[in-house]
């Protein structure tokens, strides 16, 4: 689950920069937070990242603990091309550019979503 400060730029970010599906949400105005829930695919057979807003909150503190998430793409080049020409209106940002993994051949970069979330993109082919 990550704490975004604006639901819609997120489910955008992750849909239309990350080839996401949104596959549902949840409104819950009496306890002030809504969902969003975006992935590959629908759970067990694909992962998803729940996204939550908590009204009246727009950034948060990402604190020391967190890594990143590691997402696998057919085109690590083609999804940072992506992150740069929506990025204005989206948010996200490149932090590694597309490169071999050092000590190894796998491609990979490194990517922030507009909340400062950092995402490994791993190349894994079609």
């Amino acid at each position: 689950m990550l704490r975004v400060g604006n639901l819609q730029r997120s489910i955008d970010f992750y849909t239309q920069v990350l080839g996401m599906t949104l596959l549902r949400t949840t409104e819950r105005p009496e306890q002030k937070y809504d969902l969003a829930f975006v992935g590959y695919g629908k759970n067990p057979e694909h992962a998803e990242i729940e996204l939550t807003y908590n009204y009246g909150v727009e950034k948060y503190d990402l604190g020391a603990g967190f890594g990143h998430i590691a997402i696998g793409v057919a085109d690590v080049a083609a999804t940072c091309a992506a992150v740069r020409e929506k990025a204005a209106a989206l948010g996200g940002a490149i932090t590694r550019e597309p490169g071999p993994v050092k000590g190894g051949t796998t491609v990979i970069a490194f990517i922030t979503d507009p909340d400062g979330y950092k995402i490994e993109l791993i190349e894994r082919g079609a």
